[in-house]
């Protein structure tokens, strides 16, 4: 178990872009930060649905693009 926990550790560069997601019924949040744990932008909420989906996408891909990150 430990084996596979350092390889994903490894696989965590500094072109990482690591977004978190708090996930609701309704609403979810999402957070987006560096591979240091530094906080890019402002957290975002989005709705449970496509137009939420998609908002949050553009949002990431934004992060990406001004940070010089791939988001996969």
């Amino acid at each position: 178990m430990k084996y596979i926990q350092n390889e994903k550790i490894l696989q965590v560069t500094e072109k990482t872009l690591v977004v978190g997601i708090d996930i609701a019924k309704k609403r979810h949040v999402g957070r987006a930060f560096d591979f240091r744990g530094v906080e890019l932008g402002k957290r975002i909420e989005f709705e449970n649905r496509k137009e939420g989906m998609e908002k949050f996408l553009d949002w990431a891909n934004k992060i990406s693009i001004c940070q010089e990150l791939g988001v996969f």
